[in-house]
């Protein structure tokens, strides 16, 4: 659902009117819940904004955000929602939590913290990062469906991938990697929902064309198919075809592939060095089709931080995924 459907609030967007504050969709993704939740903690609990503006436009304060922020931390102890409203508008310190009222008769967390793990360090990323990351942690399927399809359709399918969801997704493999594999749970929880949000993102599939068609696979034995599923849903948002073939494609595979799409280009994924193989990529850029005195092959693009240093001759190597969807469509474009 995008979240800039509905009240005018949410399609006043970051202006607002005069008097500043945040909209109700803002403030959403500050939390990491959806939108309806903040609608819902303001009907049934009383957590709305404290000054209303003329007509249906609603504005949060940063005291108004910090009471939300009360509230989250709150929940997220096991307190009912009721119970957590009512310590949220008293401004109770969240150090104070009725006796045997938090979950498993814990202590509350700390401010900014919550049960599902902590606040991520996210420098100096797009707010949107903190939220979804929040609502990952929480592991909140409809807040993180929600706020990745919100920042999708607010920045572009391009720039959400590179200013949001990326560093969301490193900030979580960082948070595994220093806590022992604790938050692996997370990091698959959010890579899924990733998944989903790119497929939705751009649903149409493109028909294949002649000579103008994408191939793209992950080198045998390389299972990190996101990146490509982004590049995937780019591509088809430009009206560019693609086959996607996903992960670890078999050689054998790769060239059966190949010779039957005849494509404009192939792109080959390789997150790590040990799976980049130049003698593959070499040998697709030298593969040949049609009848003879026409016959063509495809330009290969070596995607993916394994290929760093292992320059691929024919093959170009472009730096993110801006770059090589520029390169895939001037490729295509004749």
């Amino acid at each position: 659902m995008n979240a800039h459907t509905g009240t005018a609030e949410d399609r006043n967007g970051g202006s607002g009117p005069r008097g500043g504050g945040l909209s109700t969709s803002e403030v959403a993704r500050r939390l990491g819940v959806a939108p309806t939740t903040v609608r819902t903690w303001d009907h049934r609990y009383g957590l709305g904004p404290e000054a209303h503006t003329s007509g249906r436009h609603r504005r949060w304060t940063a005291r108004d955000v910090a009471r939300l922020e009360r509230m989250c931390a709150w929940t997220a102890t096991g307190l009912p929602p009721a119970e957590a409203a009512r310590l949220a508008r008293s401004d109770e310190p969240l150090t104070t939590a009725p006796a045997g009222r938090t979950a498993g008769g814990a202590p509350p967390p700390a401010r900014g913290r919550s049960r599902a793990g902590g606040v991520l360090r996210l420098g100096d990323a797009r707010q949107e990062c903190r939220g979804i990351a929040r609502a990952a942690l929480r592991l909140d399927a409809p807040a993180l469906d929600e706020l990745l399809l919100t920042a999708i359709t607010e920045h572009g399918l391009v720039a959400a991938w590179t200013e949001v969801i990326v560093p969301t997704l490193q900030a979580v493999g960082r948070k595994w990697e220093s806590s022992g594999e604790k938050y692996v749970e997370t990091e698959h929880f959010l890579s899924w929902h990733v998944s989903g949000a790119l497929r939705r993102a751009a649903p149409r599939t493109v028909a294949n064309r002649p000579g103008a068609t994408t191939v793209l696979a992950c080198v045998p034995g390389e299972n990190h198919t996101l990146p490509l599923e982004a590049l995937s849903a780019a591509l088809a948002e430009r009206g560019v075809p693609v086959c996607m073939f996903g992960g670890a494609l078999p050689v054998e595979s790769l060239v059966a592939a190949v010779h039957r799409t005849g494509p404009a280009a192939v792109g080959l994924w390789a997150q790590s060095r040990t799976t980049a193989s130049r003698p593959l990529a070499q040998h697709v850029a030298g593969m040949e089709w049609g009848v003879r005195g026409a016959r063509r092959g495809p330009v290969v693009l070596a995607l993916g931080p394994g290929w760093a240093g292992r320059a691929v001759p024919g093959s170009a190597r472009p730096a993110g995924l801006a770059e090589a969807v520029a390169a895939l469509e001037a490729v295509v474009a004749p």
